[in-house]
């Protein structure tokens, strides 16, 4: 297969994001994928492989830390004090990438549906950030790296994961 000359490669196995820009690495970002590896059913959390695209882009005038529960900004600003006081919290910061399978049956449609399975390139607290596999599904980067990541790309582009 040829692949595009505008993508992100996500290696679950280097647990690292490369942003190919016309053809040509431009950019390569530490991340973290799932704690329980790779795989596509809904609850799972589990990381889907395969062709996804950027479905929806969310986030951009927002603060770097700020906090976000079902996409929506909560007003806070993440700090290590914010984090004790909810230590449940499955934290999204910054930005928030929104991703939609491409694959019929692998990751799109169904219970495999990355989109409905609300799999997102996100932000959270740096400290979490140890190059390990430690998600509950989604790709979580540094504060600073979704948000120069999130000013390069477009809605619609497409995404490797494997």
């Amino acid at each position: 297969m040829n692949l595009p000359a505008h993508y992100l490669h996500i290696s679950i196995c280097k647990q690292q994001l490369v942003y190919i820009n016309n053809g040509t690495l431009e950019k390569i970002y530490s991340v973290s994928t799932a704690k329980n590896g790779s795989g596509e059913s809904m609850g799972s959390e589990c990381t889907p492989t395969g062709w996804h695209k950027i479905r929806a882009k969310i986030g951009e005038s927002q603060p770097v830390n700020a906090v976000f529960v079902g996409r929506r900004p909560t007003g806070e600003i993440y700090t290590p004090a914010l984090s004790i006081e909810y230590p449940e919290r499955d934290w999204i910061l910054s930005r928030i990438i929104w991703l939609g399978g491409l694959e019929a049956g692998k990751n799109r449609y169904g219970s495999v549906d990355s989109t409905w399975r609300y799999i997102y390139i996100h932000g959270c607290p740096d400290e979490l950030m140890k190059g390990e596999p430690e998600s509950h599904g989604c790709i979580r980067m540094k504060n600073i790296d979704v948000t120069d990541l999130f000013s390069r790309i477009e809605v619609g582009l497409k995404v490797l994961i494997n």
